[in-house]
């Protein structure tokens, strides 16, 4: 089975499901694609027991496919240039300073704080897990997925300028994210004692600040050689180009692609960019080209995530602790997120409740499983990809329905 066909059934996969969501559930795309994958692959699950046929032929694919590379080095890229390509530069110039803190700060707190808890909930369970480990899943599951955030964030009705902010920190923070889940990786891989204060701060340097500097390089790049010309086709190449370039570069230099792609799609899109460097028929192409990537690939990667459901370890005291670990993450967020909130509170005029909001409206997704399933067995892989699994199904599809009904009873109430 080679990897077209691999492709190709994915794709059917998506567009039979999506079709379905559209005519039947009629529930955001992301949520309805990946309950009904969900719903799918535990019919396959019943069904084997008379015939295994197509429990294995799906099992089969997923074998085929290493999710943390085709998501974290592959998909994630355009993805999250499509989604900085579309953001409001302008509004996200005045909340700079929120989002910076929101996807630094935030991320390391929700980090600290979730590894803490974990370490003292799951011997409650009968779980003994040393708190380096701990410590990782904290990392892994901190960054809210700019994937699954900007796809129902559109249909919760939140207002402009929480909404910058929960974009702008979800484009970011998951970059960071990523950075910081590496760090821990490396000491819990090679041990506190071989690796130094000064290489942590090193490695986090050149990963986060190369990374906005290249992205900052590529977009200036790419600025300048679409104001050159004016060819819609070309101009939409170039984009297409400077996305995969500056992922192969980040990669090869070890720098943080996440962060060099929203920085070179937030550059790209600014309104002034848009004005001098592209016709209007040029913006309409670009646009309508990236939102089809987005539409795709989304598509695609939640009925991945759908799927990943055969990968898990089904253990009791596994489960337990993953509904355990609901609201506690939730409340490790919102603990996060108040001093950068408290801070820019009053300078900013910020929307009431957006502690709230934001706690609620930071969903969790492919990323979270992508880095559980780069943990090594002795890191409590299966056990931490069953936890992260059920964060990442209620997070979606709980919060996801809810946080549109959760801003419009906050603002009755105001």
């Amino acid at each position: 089975m080679d990897y077209f066909f691999i492709i190709t059934v994915l794709v059917v996969l998506s567009a039979l499901f999506g079709y379905l969501n559209v005519r039947v559930l009629k529930l955001p795309n992301t949520i309805g694609l990946m309950l009904i994958t969900i719903l799918f692959t535990l019919a396959v699950f019943v069904l084997s027991y008379f015939d295994s046929t197509l429990l294995n032929a799906e099992k089969y694919i997923i074998s085929q496919i290493n999710f943390e590379t085709v998501l974290l080095d592959v998909m994630l890229s355009f993805l999250l240039f499509a989604g900085a390509l579309h953001t409001n530069f302008e509004q996200l110039k005045v909340q700079r300073w929120p989002v910076f803190l929101f996807s630094t700060l935030g991320v390391l707190t929700s980090t600290f704080l979730v590894g803490i808890v974990t370490f003292y909930l799951l011997p409650t369970v009968g779980l003994e897990v040393s708190f380096i480990y701990c410590l990782l899943f904290g990392a892994l599951i901190s960054p809210t997925d700019p994937i699954a955030v900007l796809g129902i964030l559109k249909q919760a009705g939140v207002p402009k300028k929480l909404e910058t902010k929960i974009v702008g920190e979800s484009l970011f923070n998951d970059g960071v994210g990523v950075v910081v889940f590496l760090t821990i990786y490396q000491i819990a891989k090679l041990g506190s004692d071989n690796v130094t204060a000064i290489e942590v701060a090193q490695l986090f340097g050149q990963e986060v600040i190369g990374g906005i500097v290249l992205g900052a390089i590529l977009g200036w790049v790419t600025y300048r050689l679409m104001r050159s010309i004016d060819d819609y086709d070309i101009e939409v190449i170039i984009t297409l180009a400077a996305v995969m370039l500056g992922t192969v570069i980040a990669q090869k230099l070890h720098l943080s692609a996440p962060l060099a792609v929203v920085t070179t799609g937030l550059i790209v899109g600014k309104d002034t960019v848009r004005n001098s460097a592209m016709s209007k028929i040029t913006e309409s192409y670009v646009d309508k080209f990236w939102e089809l990537i987005d539409i795709l690939l989304n598509t695609i990667l939640f009925v991945l995530i759908g799927m990943e459901l055969l990968v898990l370890t089904f253990e009791t005291s596994y489960i337990i602790a993953g509904v355990i670990s609901i609201p506690l993450v939730l409340i490790c967020r919102y603990i996060s997120l108040l001093i950068p909130v408290n801070i820019f509170k009053k300078k900013l005029n910020f929307v009431p409740n957006t502690t709230l909001i934001m706690t609620w409206g930071g969903l969790r997704g492919g990323i979270s499983i992508a880095l559980a399933l780069g943990l090594t067995q002795e890191m409590h892989r299966d056990l931490f990809l069953v936890i992260t699994y059920v964060i990442v199904v209620f997070s979606i599809i709980v919060q996801g329905l809810t946080v549109g009904k959760l801003v419009k009873k906050l603002k009755k109430e105001e």
